[in-house]
């Protein structure tokens, strides 16, 4: 069966009237990923430095291997990695005096110190890099060694805040090679993000909009629980469409996605009749067929739905 290592049980934080997490609760299995995806302002930071120990709830309860994140906070703080959204290492600093000086404040034995550091730069494909300033590599090599750092002391669980912030499309897949690997290797990873394609590198993603979850499960479970029929639309201008779309009956929402629409009705209807709507609306040459459903999708209609719902609240 699963082991839980991370709960979180309504969790609440409030800053002053802000509500930034709104009664929050989930579970982390030993050795799984899960993704933490919301826009910016969500409550996904300020619930990852909750189960970290950094931050006090306001309200809820919380445990992270066993240990109380209120009471037993540094506790948790020696056992867990944690990387942060902004780069936070030494850039005057060489790599490897970087692993070393993490591995210090993690308190890893001086005798382990060496074989920690030659294992982080394997690890980060750093060993080319190791007498380099830090201040001097890319952002795709900084994110690396920021989580070599987090590794430098073996811990079982690894917290990451939008670790792949600013980081080109090629970085960012060797990065999640690299969480993949810890993972097969027992490592429980909690990571934040807001790009949706990184979900699907995890096993399952919990989304919260406005500091509230709003759905859970894996990649493959969150788009199949999109309700009714997709479409996509390619006409131009677009954007000039998307109002006409949005008045149409049947259409729940519609959205730019790339250079086309993604359209998504109450029931399946003819493609033909979206047709004719966009010719009537002063749209022709319109194109419109069934769409294969992304996170995005799902995130989009959630959002709305969410909104609808604060709304008539």
């Amino acid at each position: 069966m699963p082991e839980a290592i991370i709960e979180a049980r309504d969790l609440v934080k409030r800053f002053g009237r802000f509500v930034a997490v709104d009664h929050l609760s989930l579970t982390v299995n030993r050795g799984e990923i899960l993704g933490f995806l919301g826009p910016n302002g969500s409550g996904k930071s300020t619930t990852i430095r909750m189960l970290c120990g950094l931050l006090r709830p306001t309200s809820g309860s919380g445990s992270v291997m066993g240990y109380d994140i209120t009471r037993e906070a540094e506790q948790i703080k020696e056992r867990i990695g944690y990387m942060s959204q902004r780069f936070s290492l030494y850039e005057d600093l060489t790599v490897a005096e970087n692993v070393l000086f993490y591995a210090g404040i993690y308190r890893v034995p001086r005798a382990r110190r060496k074989e920690r550091l030659e294992w982080v730069l394997e690890m980060a494909g750093l060993k080319e890099h190791r007498n380099r300033l830090t201040g001097t590599l890319s952002v795709g090599w900084k994110q690396r060694l920021a989580l070599g750092c987090a590794l430098a002391h073996e811990p079982e669980i690894l917290f990451l805040d939008e670790p792949t912030s600013g980081v080109d499309p090629v970085s960012r897949r060797g990065f999640w090679d690299l969480i993949a690997g810890l993972a097969e290797e027992g490592v429980t990873v909690m990571v934040t993000t807001h790009v949706m394609e990184e979900v699907e590198h995890c096993h399952r993603a919990v989304l919260i909009y406005q500091g509230r979850q709003i759905a859970l499960g894996t990649p493959a479970e969150l788009k199949a629980s999109l309700p009714g029929a997709l479409y996509e639309v390619r006409v131009e201008p677009a954007l000039a469409a998307l109002k006409a779309l949005e008045r149409v009956e049947g259409v729940e929402d519609a959205a730019l996605f790339g250079t086309a629409l993604h359209v998504r009705t109450r029931t399946p209807i003819p493609e033909a009749m979206l047709e004719k709507a966009l010719v009537d609306a002063g749209f022709p040459g319109a194109r419109v067929t069934p769409a294969e459903v992304q996170l995005e999708d799902l995130f989009i209609s959630l959002i709305a739905e969410a909104d609808r719902s604060g709304k008539e609240a």
